[in-house]
């Protein structure tokens, strides 16, 4: 693979999955990590991306992003859109940060009444935008890389609530692995939501269905409802309709 496919190759992974690892990358494009690292560092330099320890983040993904900077925009516009038509006046509501559910609480009807607890603080000051929603920011250790907040006191807290829904941001999502992700922290937060709500719902564009990462949040019956941009008649789709999940 030639370095401007590789580099490519790279940031298309950052933008779908928000965050990766140079030791992934390493063993997908079998190339030295050095390399991984000197090609994360010029694209660092040259703007695209956000060089972390271990790894890169999306510039989409960071707090002070600008709308034309996020990735597949319009697609999480649309399933904001669907999965506002969830929400019921006086629901406990669950929620993890990410670019998709900061567009879902863009999407909230003003007049709902509801109660979100949410461990993202770009996400709490979207809801505060809506006049009637309350809002209850988890707290604990903010991790700078994916932006909510992490550790036990946050999976603790969780664990008390007993939510009317949950909506988990998506990082990747198959039928062998279900609900997967990269960070250990994060994973153990979304855990820890899946088993304090009655319904789970995971919001993901489609590029993410049929991908899988490293550390599994839930197999796929922990999920009630798919979320995509897709029509739900999709053949994508149809694996995860046999499994029971409710599609929209």
């Amino acid at each position: 693979m030639l370095k401007k496919e590789r580099q490519t190759y790279i940031l298309h992974q950052v933008n779908l999955h928000n965050r990766v690892l140079s030791a992934d990358l390493s063993q997908e494009i079998k190339v030295s990590e050095d390399t991984i690292r000197r090609d994360l560092a010029e694209l660092a330099d040259q703007g695209k991306l956000i060089k972390v320890h271990g790894g890169a983040l999306s510039q989409g993904y960071h707090f002070s992003v600008h709308a034309q900077q996020v990735y597949a925009l319009d697609e999480k516009k649309c399933i904001a859109q669907k999965a506002a038509k969830l929400i019921q006046d006086g629901m406990f509501v669950l929620t993890t940060g990410g670019t998709t559910i900061i567009e879902l609480a863009r999407a909230l009807p003003p007049e709902l009444k509801a109660t979100f607890f949410t461990v993202s603080l770009t996400a709490a000051i979207e809801y505060m935008q809506h006049p009637n929603i309350e809002i209850i920011l988890i707290g604990d250790k903010l991790s700078k890389n994916a932006q909510i907040t992490v550790g036990g006191e946050a999976q603790a807290k969780i664990k008390q609530i007993k939510a009317d829904i949950c909506f988990l941001g998506t990082n990747a999502i198959d039928i062998t692995h279900g609900l997967t992700e990269n960070d250990w922290e994060v994973m153990q937060i979304k855990k820890a939501m899946v088993t304090s709500a009655q319904k789970v719902v995971a919001l993901t564009i489609a590029e993410k269905v049929n991908t899988a990462q490293r550390i599994q949040v839930c197999d796929i019956h922990g999920i009630h409802t798919l979320v995509t941009e897709l029509a739900p008649e999709s053949q994508v789709l149809s694996a995860y309709k046999k499994q029971g999940l409710e599609i929209l």
